[in-house]
This record gives C-alpha cells, sequence and structure tokens, in this order.
C-alpha cells in the first residue's frame, strides 16, 4: 500500500518488471460500484496483479462485486479481522463482545466464502479456526509474522514463521521483520531457512 500510494503505477510497473507474481495489498473498502470500479483500474496494470485484496467487513455485496469484475483474472482475498487490533479494540469499534477474534475472523471468511472469493488475510492466530469452517483450498494469506526475537511493534495478533505455517496458513505477508532491518537480504534468507521442510498444517 505505501509504495502504490508513493509511487503509484510506475512503482508497480518497475517490481512487475523483476518477473515476479504481485500480491497488490490495497485492502479496498467501500460501496460495491466503488470497489468494482476500483478493482477494474487495478487489473488493466501490466501485467496484471497475481493477488488483491477487500475488506470482508465491507459486506457480501461487496465482496460479491468484486468477484465479478476481477473475474478469476487474480486471486481475490479479504482482510478478516487486522492484525493490529486486540479483542478490547474490536469491542471499542462495535463488534460483538461476546466474540473472541478468531470468532469475528471465521464468520468474516464464511462471508467470503460464500461470496466465491478465493481466501481470507488473517491472523495467524485464526488460521487454525478460519480453515476449520471453509472450504478445501480456500487460502490463508497471513500478515503478522515476527521472529521470535523481534519487537512485535504495532502487531497485536502475531506469530513466528514456522508457528503460522504449522497453523495452516497458504501464504506469509513479511515487511518491517525484513524492510526495517539493515541487511534485508540477509533477513530475508534467515527466515527462509527457519521455515525449511515445514508443512502447513
Amino acid at each position: 500500500m505505501e509504495l502504490f500510494y508513493s509511487g503509484g503505477p510506475a512503482a508497480y510497473e518497475a517490481v512487475a518488471r523483476e518477473g515476479v507474481p504481485i500480491f497488490l495489498d490495497l485492502k479496498l473498502h467501500d460501496i460495491p460500484n466503488t470497489v468494482a470500479r476500483s478493482l477494474g483500474a487495478l487489473m488493466r496494470l501490466t501485467p496484471s496483479p497475481a493477488m488483491v485484496n477487500v475488506h470482508a467487513s465491507g459486506g457480501s455485496d461487496m465482496m460479491r462485486a468484486a468477484v465479478e469484475i476481477v473475474d478469476g483474472r487474480a486471486k481475490l482475498v479479504a482482510v478478516t479481522v487486522l492484525t493490529s487490533l486486540s479483542e478490547a479494540d474490536l469491542e471499542a469499534v462495535g463488534f460483538d463482545p461476546g466474540k473472541t477474534p478468531a470468532g469475528h475472523g471465521a464468520s468474516l471468511a464464511g462471508l467470503a466464502a460464500a461470496a466465491g472469493l478465493d481466501g481470507v488475510v488473517c491472523s495467524p492466530n485464526e488460521v487454525t479456526a478460519i480453515k476449520a469452517c471453509v472450504p478445501r483450498g480456500f487460502l490463508a494469506v497471513v500478515p503478522g509474522i515476527r521472529l521470535r526475537e523481534a519487537a512485535r511493534d504495532d502487531q497485536k495478533r502475531s506469530a513466528t514463521p514456522r508457528a503460522a505455517l504449522a497453523a495452516g496458513a497458504d501464504v506469509l505477508v513479511i515487511g518491517r521483520p525484513i524492510t526495517d532491518g539493515p541487511d534485508p537480504e540477509r533477513a530475508a534468507q534467515a527466515i527462509a531457512a527457519s521455515i525449511e521442510g515445514v508443512h502447513a498444517g
């Protein structure tokens, strides 16, 4: 999101020229028409992104509009509950106080699956609960990844790469443990070595 907002399509295309598939993590959240039109514009990027996302809390109509406009050209996933939110934070913004973050995540994942999305973005702590209530093959894209010795920053529901994969994560989203270090390449290599041989639970 930071890169796209600061550099726009030119920054996107510079990364795309490296030949890697891109998760365009913009977390769209608006009325169905606006989200659909915005995704339509993003899918015209060259090459088109491999994965895009919306907020599941935008509702079923919004997610169905997103599915229709993406039309299988990219994996479409929905953010359930941001990893920076604690149980108290969720209650403060109006979520049901009788549900845990995992309960909220599972409910939103169910809506996303019913709307035809390919998966969700969720905390590593909620992967197991979500996988138990969605179809086989439904993706768990997992941010909030922190190394054991690293600070959690603003993340409140985080886990190590190994723990997230063991819980069933399909895709790990790893930002600051790599980008904030003095040697990002070495940090990425260390993370890759730490998860070698670990299979999704």
